[in-house]
C-alpha cells in the first residue's frame, strides 16, 4: 500500500496539476475529449467491448479514464460488469477528486459513485457496478505480482520527460507480459524511448494523430509470441 499522496495545485481553479511532476492531470483544452480520443479510440473502443473485457491502466489520477470508459460501456449496452485495474502511486484525496471531476458534468452520476467509494477505500473494492481495482504503490513492483492479462492498456503516467520511471524498459516489459496476444495499448505520448520500450515488450507500435495541440500519440497491438 502507498503511504504517499498526490500534491496538487489548481490551474484556472478547476484543473489539478501535480507539483511532484509539474504536469496537469488532464488536458487543459478538454480532458473528456482527450480521454475519448487517446484511450478509447486509441484502443478501438467501444467496438471491442465484450463480456469479461479487461482494461488496465498506469496512472489512475482523477479517475477520469475509468469514468469515461464506464459511461461508454453502459452506452454500448453491455450488461456484464467492466473489469478495470489501475495502478497509482500517489492517490489524491477524495475531496480533490470530487473537485477535479466537477469539470465534467455529463459524468456526474458516475463521478458521485466513484468519489463515495474512493472516500471509503482507495482500492475501490466496494465500488458497485463494475469490477474496479486500484493497486496502490509503485507499479514497478506491484504489476509484476499480478496474474492476469489485459485486453487493453491505458498508459497514462505523467509526461515521460518528467516521470521517466513509469515508462522504463522493465515496466513496459511487464505491461507486455500482462497483455493478451492481440491486445492493445494507447498513450498520449509519442516519445521515442517509450515507443522503443513498447516495441521491445512485444507491441507493434503506430504513431497516430494526437489530441488537440499534441501532434502525435502512440497505439500498439501485442504480437503473437
Amino acid at each position: 500500500m502507498s503511504d504517499q499522496s498526490a500534491k496538487l495545485e489548481w490551474r484556472d481553479a478547476k484543473i489539478p496539476v501535480s507539483t511532484q511532476f509539474d504536469d496537469p492531470y488532464f488536458s487543459l483544452d478538454n480532458g473528456l475529449a482527450e480521454t475519448r480520443h487517446v484511450f478509447l479510440a486509441g484502443n478501438d473502443l467501444p467496438a471491442r467491448f465484450a463480456p469479461g473485457f479487461h482494461i488496465a491502466e498506469l496512472g489512475f489520477g482523477t479517475g477520469l479514464n475509468l469514468l469515461t470508459t464506464w459511461q461508454a460501456w453502459d452506452a454500448a449496452g453491455m450488461t456484464t460488469p467492466l473489469r478495470f485495474t489501475s495502478f497509482e502511486a500517489f492517490p489524491m484525496a477524495a475531496e480533490e477528486m470530487d473537485r477535479a471531476l466537477q469539470a465534467f458534468p455529463e459524468l456526474a452520476p458516475y463521478a458521485a459513485r466513484l468519489v463515495a467509494a474512493w472516500a471509503e477505500d482507495k482500492t475501490l473494492a466496494n465500488l458497485q457496478g463494475l469490477e474496479a481495482r486500484v493497486v496502490l504503490g509503485d507499479a514497478r513492483q506491484t504489476l509484476a505480482a499480478q496474474d492476469w492479462q489485459a485486453d487493453a492498456w491505458y498508459l497514462d503516467g505523467f509526461s515521460p520527460a518528467k516521470n521517466p520511471e513509469l515508462w522504463d524498459t522493465a515496466l513496459m516489459a511487464e505491461v507486455g507480459r500482462h497483455t493478451c496476444t492481440g491486445g492493445t495499448c494507447a498513450t498520449y505520448t509519442a516519445a521515442g524511448f517509450v515507443r522503443r520500450n513498447l516495441d521491445a515488450a512485444g507491441f507493434d507500435i503506430t504513431r497516430v494523430p494526437g489530441f488537440g495541440r499534441k501532434r502525435h500519440m502512440s497505439t500498439g497491438q501485442k504480437r503473437a509470441p
